[in-house]
């Protein structure tokens, strides 16, 4: 379906309803009501010039005052970001509760319990507007995103509905800042939101399912909480060391949680998965305590930018905290497949012993590979291992600088790890792991 857009009379650019002149308002904008040119007081009379004795000595010109810098289409957006962050829960809510009310077929898309799905799709929304005049990374985020809605049975048809919701939402919510101008500048927004993730869906259509399903072939319990799930796809699932995937288990339709690839592609085309439970987490309960051989769960497209880049002779610096070992093992198995010596370090944490259920793998794997050196690293580790967490073990090796780094774990580990290796002098764009948000929502 192609988006309507209409060029703004304020110069929003594509895709900006214009609100001026009686003109289309898009999809959502309703446009200014009651607009008027202004009104002039009293009457249209004569008005009788004053006396000489009561006129002036001398007139002066009055300064001309210099026009007021009007904002951009991105500062309106954020204006209204900023506005309704302290309520953001609110706002969410009355989102959906539009949404539901007014579309109530709609419902169906969404789990019964709507937890972390409830606010990934509002914040997602919001995160892409505010990337409105960065088109690459926008491109890059919405692509992603269309594709991966395909999971989820995301139509067309759907996406003015949530346009709709979205500008009701905001409007009532954010007085301050909404006008016109403002809502203008969120149509245009969406419009273009919407039309990339469309064109991305349709694009993907052509060449993938929206979700395969996949057979448990191997279920091995690690630790009385860590499983390695290994799974046989109903069909050719290509994907690339370092990435993760979307994960749904019978027993919980419609929600979705991501996990990584445990290896690199196998000549067999099976896919492994480390989950670990945690308290109150559906799908990662399911898979460790109640998956069994035979079960059948269903996988989404792969997604995720940290693989390797084999153009390159910089070495890898690994850091992986608890499962999220499971990429970085995926990692050093394509370097090997690769046949190119590269130097790989790795460092593998966990807060205590039990947590490094993987570390004679790794191990194994540093055996036979001379390039690559493990280790394993305990927050609170006794004399003679590594102590004090993944990031103050780093600063006691290296240098760095020639490295490139990937890193996966737990959201905080993540946080703290690339603010130590900035600190030690390894640029942003050579710092590779998972969205933080993504990684929420693999901890259920």
């Amino acid at each position: 379906m192609e988006a309507p857009t209409t060029p703004s009379a304020d110069g929003y650019g594509s895709g900006a309803a214009a609100t001026a002149g009686g003109q289309d308002g898009g999809w959502f904008a309703r446009g200014p009501k009651g607009a008027q040119g202004p009104r002039r007081s009293g009457h249209p009379e004569t008005v009788r010039a004053a006396p000489e004795s009561a006129r002036p000595a001398e007139r002066r010109p009055t300064p001309t005052p210099a026009p007021a810098a009007v904002p951009s289409a991105t500062e309106l957006l954020r204006r209204t970001m900023a506005e309704i962050e302290p309520i953001a829960d609110r706002v969410t809510s009355y989102f959906y509760a539009l949404l539901f009310l007014r579309h109530p077929g709609l419902r169906d898309l969404f789990p019964a319990a709507m937890d972390t799905q409830r606010d990934r799709l509002f914040k997602a929304l919001l995160t892409a507007a505010t990337h409105a005049d960065d088109p690459v990374t926008l491109t890059t985020y919405l692509t992603h995103l269309g594709r991966g809605h395909r999971k989820y049975g995301t139509l067309p048809e759907h996406y003015p509905a949530v346009g709709e919701a979205l500008i009701g939402a905001l409007a009532s919510h954010a007085p301050e800042t909404w006008g016109p101008r403002t809502e203008a500048a969120w149509v245009g927004a969406y419009t273009t939101i919407s039309q990339i993730m469309i064109d991305a869906a349709t694009e993907d259509e052509l060449r993938a399912p929206a979700w395969w399903q996949a057979e448990v072939v191997a279920h091995v319990m690690r630790t009385k909480d860590v499983a390695v799930v290994t799974v046989r796809p109903d069909g050719p699932y290509p994907f690339l060391a370092g990435q993760y995937t979307a994960l749904e288990t019978p027993w919980w339709p419609r929600i979705w949680r991501h996990y990584s690839f445990a290896s690199a592609p196998r000549s067999d085309g099976l896919l492994s998965f480390h989950v670990k439970a945690v308290p109150a987490g559906w799908v990662s309960n399911a898979l460790v305590h109640r998956a069994r051989t035979g079960d059948v769960i269903r996988l989404g497209p792969p997604a995720g930018s940290m693989t390797v880049d084999h153009t390159s002779d910089n070495g890898l610096l690994c850091l992986g905290g608890g499962t999220g070992i499971a990429p970085i093992k995926a990692l050093v198995e394509d370097v090997a497949q690769h046949g190119r010596r590269r130097s790989v370090d790795v460092f593998y944490g966990a807060r205590r012993n039990q947590g490094l259920y993987d570390i004679d793998t790794m191990l194994r794997l540093q055996q036979a590979h001379p390039w690559l050196s493990v280790r394993p690293v305990l927050d609170d580790g006794p004399v003679g291992l590594l102590s004090g967490g993944i990031p103050e073990a780093v600063r006691e090796f290296g240098p760095w600088h020639t490295h490139d780094a990937y890193l996966s774990g737990p959201p905080g580990m993540i946080r703290c790890s690339v603010d130590t290796l900035v600190g030690i002098g390894i640029p942003t764009h050579r710092i590779r792991h998972d969205s933080i948000e993504e990684l929420v929502g693999a901890t259920t």
